[in-house]
């Protein structure tokens, strides 16, 4: 609170989209306002504004299919990682014919990539999903396999069918005190 007399005034500031700034000041008591308006003077004229929107009007399907390109690009590339290191992974246990096959379809997709045709990335790609995952399935499939019966042996070697569970109580006799 304020000292006796002095005046009370509930000061606005507003700042919008474009970045003009309003200050409004307005007097409690008297209920007096006032009103500012501050622009930036170097900001872009309207011109040049309408000229820059339409600029980016007129280039949005370009910058569209280069999105998209890019998008199979980055795609293509993480899929092509994930393959190497999963073969590097899985060394021997991919057959040769198999892991040849696969490099294949990888160089493929490498060489599209030093391309700006999304089709032929796209088709690339299709082709080493379809080379790759069959092989990675199977491998896979086997590695879980062979992990479970080592589980399942391994419970069997630790597992002592002998074993008793017992129940005891501890009686305490007038001697033990």
């Amino acid at each position: 609170p304020a000292p006796r007399g002095t005046p009370q005034i509930d000061v606005t500031f507003d700042i919008d989209a474009n970045g003009i700034l309003n200050v409004s000041a307005k007097d409690k008591a008297t209920g007096k306002e006032q009103n500012i308006v501050i622009k930036a003077s170097s900001g872009l004229s309207d011109d040049e504004i309408d000229r820059m929107v339409k600029d980016a009007e007129s280039h949005a399907e370009e910058d569209k299919k280069f999105r998209e390109l890019v998008d199979v690009r980055n795609q293509a590339d993480g899929i092509v990682h994930a393959t190497e290191k999963a073969l590097e992974d899985l060394g021997d246990k991919v057959e040769t014919d198999e892991r040849a096959k696969i490099e294949s379809a990888m160089s493929d997709v490498k060489d599209a990539l030093k391309e700006d045709d999304k089709d032929k990335i796209e088709t690339k790609l299709k082709t080493l999903s379809e080379v790759a995952a069959p092989v990675m399935q199977k491998v896979y499939a086997e590695q879980a396999q062979q992990a479970q019966s080592e589980g399942d042996d391994a419970k069997k070697a630790s597992g002592d069918d002998d074993v008793v569970d017992a129940e005891f109580e501890e009686k305490k006799t007038g001697t033990d005190k």
